[in-house]
């Protein structure tokens, strides 16, 4: 059993084309999370979950797997990052290798930090009865208007 980073990273975003992949400071924006997850010492594997052959490509130059190619299904614009994750989670079961705990970390975070992953990891470690741990930011509202809770 091991740890974990998933990183959902789909080809066909509308807003802004390309995104994952855009120069960001002379870097693919991909490369920052990537980069993070590794200096974090925290996981084994750092996959990519994608339906695009120049996203796995740039994903393998900057330290990351990219083991599979993500379902269509998975990969259109009302597609879950929750259904995203747990399709990684079950390739890796499928593959004997269920992972501890899992890390899902957006593509396009270049200013996430190492520190913020090992708190996170942390807080799992101190509180066991927990299943998952995220992180916010300042918000205009209650944080919870911008969470909404369904039962699976």
């Amino acid at each position: 059993m091991s740890n974990i980073a998933i990183i959902p990273a789909r080809g066909g975003s509308k807003r802004i084309p390309r995104k994952n992949i855009k120069d960001f400071l002379g870097r693919p924006m991909l490369s920052y999370p990537i980069g993070v997850a590794r200096e974090s010492g925290l996981f084994e594997r750092i996959i990519v979950s994608t339906d695009d052959a120049e996203i796995a490509q740039i994903a393998r130059e900057q330290g990351a797997e990219t083991p599979f190619t993500r379902p269509p299904e998975l990969a259109n614009d009302h597609a879950g990052t929750g259904p995203v994750v747990q399709h990684a989670i079950r390739w890796l079961q499928e593959q004997g290798e269920p992972p501890e705990l899992v890390c899902c970390i957006y593509a396009t975070t270049p200013l996430l930090a190492s520190n913020y992953l090992l708190q996170g990891w942390q807080a799992l470690q101190e509180h066991p009865d927990k299943a998952f741990a995220f992180s916010i930011t300042s918000f205009p509202y209650p944080f919870q208007r911008g969470l909404k809770l369904t039962a699976e």
